[in-house]
């Protein structure tokens, strides 16, 4: 293993081998769903956990998160219980919420405001392979895996954007995303609802998921 910060793959400034872990001052796990097919109501989780590692073939790290089931909130209090009681999450019995990587695909397109700088030589005081790096330095990925809710289990596909590299005020290495999916809840079992009287229902079957945060080094 490395103990450099970063390394160059395919024109990318990536993190180094190794494993890293979600900071908890720096993340949001959140959720959205449309409420009467009109409106989007938007919650998080409060309470995460996920450990990253990341190989020497960038697409062959994998990713292993858990999600404590009865800290969502939506700032609304009768919601949130409704949200953990058994016609939702069923907190007591399922105290958690489990995502386990099965593989990552590469998607090349940079972004495409970079990639314009970038060819007409707007980023001024950077050689070559370095605008070439920061070219695409928010490059898209989609991570595929297994989404546990309720113990029962679907794959699922994120759309997943690098933020880039850094070091903290402290020395540490780290990294940062952003993510998001669709899926359907009826699948796991996320059944209650109340149809409308002029069509549609009360809670969409649809719900986004909404990540970002920062993953920080913890074995080097």
């Amino acid at each position: 293993m490395t103990d450099a910060p970063t390394r160059i793959w395919n024109d990318l400034v990536v993190p180094a081998p190794g494993t890293y872990e979600l900071d908890v001052a720096h993340q949001r796990i959140g959720f959205l769903a449309m409420h009467m097919m009109v409106s989007p109501v938007r919650g998080q989780f409060g309470t995460g956990s996920a450990v990253i590692h990341v190989a020497e073939d960038p697409l062959a790290s994998t990713v292993a998160a858990s999600i404590d089931a009865a800290s969502i909130e939506t700032a609304h209090p009768d919601r949130d219980a409704h949200l953990k009681s058994p016609d939702f999450l069923d907190v007591d019995v399922f105290p958690t919420i489990e995502f386990r990587s099965t593989g990552v695909e590469w998607n090349p397109a940079p972004d495409p405001i970079f990639s314009w700088a970038a060819l007409k030589g707007r980023l001024p005081g950077r050689d070559v392979d370095t605008q070439r790096a920061t070219a695409g330095s928010r490059t898209r990925f989609v991570l595929h895996g297994h989404l546990t809710i309720r113990g029962v289990t679907h794959p699922i596909a994120l759309d997943a954007e690098f933020g880039g590299v850094g070091t903290d005020p402290y020395g540490r290495h780290l990294f940062g995303f952003s993510a998001t999916a669709d899926f359907e809840r009826e699948k796991f079992g996320l059944l209650w609802n109340v149809a409308l009287e002029a069509g549609g229902v009360l809670v969409a079957k649809t719900v986004r998921i909404e990540l970002a945060g920062e993953a920080i080094r913890v074995d080097g």
